[in-house]
């Protein structure tokens, strides 16, 4: 078994490096979106030396890896990068176990403006958030602004449906201070208006979803962004996702033909 491990930690570095070099970068995603799916399964899969399994534990190992994506992803030319850190349906979980996870949100994105190396761009229904919470993101937001390099979208309190919801309130909502009558805001909504109250507004669409832990579903991530995007979908719980695991899914993008709908 020693052998073995020994045998893995030499050639996957390797193996990982072949990979790398022989992208098309070109032909690599700008825009990913990644799904942190397996936090917790992680935590019971790995007990700690004294026995810890708890969910908040899963979150913080989680939470642990998203600079090293955020690396991966500088690394490879991605510009930006849309994390699903917590559903509005996740905001129902018992007090006891969503205050910790609130918390590690919080941490985990004041850590990223910490680094001071990427705009950091709250996504989803902020209004169900704490105030606190709020206030933390939106001033995450104004610190980060215009800093060069990779966008980071963080999803919190996010769901597809609602976002969809939201942009169509918000483009009658303009249109109806614009004096337009009813007949008229129907007849002006389309497409590419709604894009434009999108959460993710003036951003491209993603090129590839990625989800970990062997779930294959959205589970409403980016429902309208992502009509036209590739997926991909590891085995690997969210903590023990690898950089090699992130370039087999540039890797397995750069070599389908995608068709954009048509």
């Amino acid at each position: 078994m020693n052998l073995k491990l020994a045998l893995k930690s030499i050639l996957y570095p390797l193996y990982e490096q072949r990979i790398f070099r022989n992208l098309d970068f070109e032909q690599t995603p700008h825009h990913i979106g990644v799904i942190l799916d397996g936090n917790r399964r992680w935590s019971k899969a790995n007990p700690s030396v004294d026995g810890d399994t708890s969910s908040a534990r899963g979150h913080k190992a989680g939470a642990s890896k998203i600079v090293s994506l955020l690396d991966w992803s500088e690394q490879t030319q991605v510009k930006v990068v849309t994390l699903w850190l917590l559903s509005n349906q996740n905001l129902h979980r018992p007090a006891d176990e969503l205050a910790p996870l609130l918390k590690i949100i919080s941490d985990s994105v004041q850590e990223l403006v910490s680094r001071g190396r990427w705009e950091i761009r709250p996504v989803g229904s902020m209004e169900l958030l704490p105030l606190e919470l709020q206030e933390s993101l939106k001033q995450a937001a104004l610190t980060t602004k215009g800093i060069p390099g990779v966008v980071v979208n963080v999803a919190i309190g996010y769901g597809g449906r609602s976002e969809i919801a939201d942009a169509v309130k918000s483009l009658i909502l303009d249109k109806s201070k614009a004096g337009l009558s009813a007949p008229e805001i129907a007849a002006s909504v389309n497409v590419d208006e709604i894009s434009k109250h999108l959460y993710t507004a003036g951003l491209p669409d993603p090129d590839l979803v990625i989800r970990t832990s062997g779930e294959q579903r959205l589970g409403g991530f980016l429902l309208w962004q992502s009509a036209h995007s590739e997926f991909y979908f590891c085995e690997a719980y969210w903590p023990d996702f690898r950089r090699v695991d992130f370039l087999r899914a540039l890797r397995a993008y750069s070599e389908r033909h995608r068709r954009h709908g048509i």
